[in-house]
């Protein structure tokens, strides 16, 4: 027998770095995904549905600190739970 627990909804902003206000530790218990202008994409870090964007990594990049360079690019943005 496997124990489910209840998927909480998805937010309409969410970010995958702890540090970010928008960091929500319960959704990350599951396995999300993001699809973006109708194609299923890996690589994001962050989004907003209301706005229309995601943040993803600018290739090998590094910022001064270390982390990956974002890009925002703009489209229709549709979270999703996957089974």
């Amino acid at each position: 027998m496997t124990e489910t627990t209840p998927q909480p909804p998805l937010p309409d902003h969410l970010s995958i770095d702890p540090r970010s206000p928008h960091h929500v530790a319960a959704i990350f218990e599951h396995d999300i995904g993001i699809r973006f202008n109708g194609k299923e994409r890996h690589d994001v870090e962050e989004y907003c549905v209301s706005e229309g964007w995601i943040k993803v990594p600018a290739g090998k990049t590094l910022d001064r600190k270390g982390n990956p360079l974002m890009i925002k690019l703009k489209g229709a943005v549709e979270p999703f739970y996957r089974s």
